[in-house]
């Protein structure tokens, strides 16, 4: 029996959700098709239906977890001053649920000396998620120099990534909560 296109079209999104997880819990090269299949409640054989490669899938279940944290920043920016705004950006983006949890959390931080050694798909990918972020950022910050404050922008941006990359990594917990502590009050007064 066929599936219905609306059938295909959500067995797709449970592939790449799952796989956004996946990817970022356990990386790249460390998550098997048969791993994230199985994390969508799938077998291995129904993978090439949908997907030509796992290059394809990188590249879109990136995207969408960006895009994610885009749509996160973006509702937590809503109401705020903009006076008020990169606070509300950093603390969003360094919250220690989302060092806690890489499930959760910005692929560009979890995933990102693996995607610069991924297919330019995935790298184009990745470069549109963070001209996104660096967009969400340039609108908080107020300047009468656009190129300045677009220079700003991409500081706090690679700034925000660091800091998540290293909070995550360090297993001290005194000093990952310093990290993000002492960046998000560095980029609330940037």
């Amino acid at each position: 029996m066929r599936k219905s296109r609306e059938e295909t079209v959500a067995t797709r999104a449970r592939i790449v959700e799952a796989a956004s997880s996946e990817f970022r819990r356990n990386g790249i090269d460390g998550t098997g098709l048969d791993d994230l299949m199985a994390a969508a409640g799938l077998t291995r054989g129904g993978f090439y239906r949908h997907f030509e490669s796992k290059n394809q899938l990188v590249a879109e279940a990136c995207s969408v977890a960006a895009q994610r944290q885009i749509d996160g920043i973006s509702l937590a920016l809503r109401g705020k001053r903009r006076s008020s705004g990169l606070r509300s950006v950093a603390n969003f983006y360094l919250d220690q649920s989302r060092r806690d949890d890489p499930t959760i959390s910005c692929p560009l931080a979890m995933l990102g000396s693996e995607l610069a050694r991924c297919d330019s798909a995935t790298r184009s990918s990745a470069t549109d998620s963070f001209s996104k972020l660096v967009d969400i950022i340039f609108s908080q910050i107020d300047s009468e120099d656009s190129e300045k404050a677009r220079s700003k922008a991409v500081v706090i941006a690679t700034t925000l990534i660091g800091a998540l990359t290293v909070a995550h990594f360090i297993n001290d917990s005194s000093l990952s909560d310093q990290v993000l502590e002492t960046v998000k009050q560095a980029c609330a007064s940037a």
